[in-house]
């Protein structure tokens, strides 16, 4: 297992023995909030799928995301080269609004810094430590921001430039198709996202594009024999205009999903794991990195320290490799108010 794997699992119980044992509260097992962090998809508006049931009217649900991301892909045929090594932390503001009965909006707003980052060295350690391959990290200076395409010996895409900023911002809305008189966990909502070209391009805070997206997503929960489980998903589109990176290659769409399920063995903690997943985002290419659908996987958990204040705690791992961060760090803390 994972080292940052088992980290996060025993800050998760020893935060929760610290803060929820003496009083208890039901935690809510929804999506993890992460998409992809590569530098050249998160520029996108590939949404954080959301719960299957809709922020209640006139209460307001927000978060604040954290999600560090370590990249590294060397890769090359005859007519192209690309590098990306760089670490990127990425703080979302994500707020939601139950504006009528089964109807919310909502406003995410990121702030991405881009640079070498501090976490090599773990990586690299970690690389060796379980005898996995380093994919060309031990001969790559450490640390060391570095975002290159050249294509038919034509540069296309060079960032080496530490930066930081706004990134694209999100408006997004929800709506309750559907929930089980009998079965109140058993819900389908139908979820919407505008991204709007408000971030950097040329240091890939933004894709210069403006993306609209539009899914489902279901989820249920079931009680067992130790605590309760939930099985959730989603299903979408995403259309986008033209932006400004590799503009010749850019897709104008892209189709994503997500697949998680989660167990609360206690009412204060839960365990999660789930798979997202999207079409490539570029074409004309023969690189994994830009031309291969992506699939990635979190593992982690939910604490409930009150009624109204829980913290998501993840690791990203790629399960397609070169399409998405070696590993991503994630946290997310919510309130509900």
């Amino acid at each position: 297992m994972h080292k940052g794997i088992l980290f996060f699992i025993g800050v998760a119980i020893g935060l929760g023995f610290l803060f929820c044992l003496p009083d208890l509260h039901a935690v809510e097992m929804g999506p993890f909030f992460t998409q992809n962090q590569s530098p050249l998809v998160q520029i996108f508006g590939l949404p954080s799928i959301g719960e299957a049931s809709v922020v209640p009217s006139q209460k307001a649900d927000l978060r604040l995301i954290v999600d560090l991301a370590n990249n590294f892909v060397d890769d090359k045929n005859p007519n192209e080269t690309i590098v990306l090594d760089g670490e990127s932390t990425r703080f979302s503001l994500d707020a939601r609004y139950g504006i009528a009965k089964n109807f919310a909006v909502g406003l995410m707003i990121p702030y991405i810094i881009e640079g070498g980052g501090v976490t090599d060295g773990f990586i690299d350690w970690y690389h060796n430590t379980f005898g996995f391959t380093a994919g060309g990290r031990d001969q790559a200076p450490k640390n060391r921001l570095l975002y290159h395409y050249e294509k038919n010996r034509q540069v296309r895409l060079k960032v080496d430039q530490s930066s930081h900023g706004i990134g694209d911002i999100q408006i997004t809305g929800a709506f309750q198709l559907y929930r089980n008189l009998d079965k109140p966990s058993r819900t389908i909502s139908l979820r919407t996202s505008l991204k709007l070209p408000t971030g950097d391009s040329d240091n890939l805070h933004g894709s210069g594009s403006t993306d609209f997206s539009l899914w489902m997503t279901a989820g249920d929960d079931y009680k067992i024999s130790v605590g309760h489980f939930t099985l959730y998903g989603a299903a979408g589109v995403m259309g986008m205009t033209d932006g400004d990176v590799l503009k010749e290659q850019q897709r104008n769409w892209a189709g994503f999903g997500c697949l998680g399920v989660g167990w609360s063995p206690a009412r204060w903690i839960a365990f999660k794991v789930q798979a997202n997943g999207h079409t490539s985002f570029y074409k004309d290419s023969e690189l994994a990195s830009l031309s291969q659908n992506s699939i990635q996987l979190t593992m982690g958990g939910t604490l409930a320290f009150s009624k109204k204040i829980s913290l998501d705690l993840g690791v990203t791992e790629d399960v397609v490799v070169r399409t998405s961060p070696d590993v991503v760090f994630h946290l997310a803390l919510r309130g509900s108010f």
